[in-house]
């Protein structure tokens, strides 16, 4: 049986600071078979230059998340795709998990749950209740390292090109489906979107847009207020 390919989509803008790193903690991946496929939404500091020097994939898309990774999959080869944000750290392991975990066919999507790296203890705390509540709801995250076939992401039309919450509509759209493969084995992302906004602040701002969208806000005017 031929083990399916899996893609690993990384939307970027301005990681200079980071992309080097990232891509290092990708090699053991790339080096059994993964692909990788950078999405470049208009930086202007150096890190497609990083990207391309590290013999990466580079695409340009037009900046926004959801464009970039809908980009990003349609020069995709693999069979399972892996949404990565350039801030979160895979396990080892992460395409043997996901592999595992789609093998029988009855889910066709998934998530990892998620650490979050800071100073302030309360960003361990977030993480459980993201993770807690991921696993109720069924509602991924795209900090979660969200993951699909092929045929599932195509089948829900991709992202929703919005410039916030296309995780979330994403979601919304693959529970149609099935429920989520929720793995336990953590994906580590950065606490600097806290940490730079002050956590209690961030915590409620999340919260504020989350309810608004279920209430039927407007992407563009949240994206507004995310600002």
């Amino acid at each position: 049986m031929t083990t399916p390919m899996l893609t690993i989509v990384m939307p970027v803008r301005n990681e200079a600071a980071g992309i080097d790193a990232a891509l290092q903690a990708l090699a053991p991946l790339l080096a059994r078979g993964a692909e990788l496929i950078v999405v470049d939404g208009g930086s202007t500091d150096d890190t497609a230059s990083r990207v391309q020097a590290a013999g990466a994939q580079l695409i340009h898309a037009p900046r926004g998340r959801a464009l970039q990774m809908n980009a990003g999959t349609r020069h995709a080869s693999g069979d399972l795709l892996l949404f990565l944000h350039a801030d979160t750290l895979l396990p080892p392991q992460a395409d043997v998990l996901i592999e595992q975990a789609l093998a029988a066919g009855a889910k066709i999507w998934g998530r990892f749950d998620v650490r979050i790296t800071g100073k302030p203890r309360l960003l361990r705390v977030i993480a459980v209740f993201m993770n807690g509540r991921s696993r109720l709801s069924g509602i991924a995250t795209g900090d979660q390292a969200m993951f699909m076939t092929r045929t599932a992401f195509e089948a829900v039309g991709g992202f929703p090109a919005q410039p916030l919450m296309e995780d979330i509509e994403l979601s919304k759209r693959l529970l149609k489906l099935s429920r989520p493969v929720c793995l336990r084995t953590p994906v580590v992302t950065s606490g600097r979107r806290w940490e730079s906004r002050g956590v209690w602040r961030t915590v409620l701002l999340m919260w504020r847009l989350r309810l608004a969208y279920w209430r039927g806000a407007a992407p563009e005017r949240l994206a507004q207020w995310y600002r």
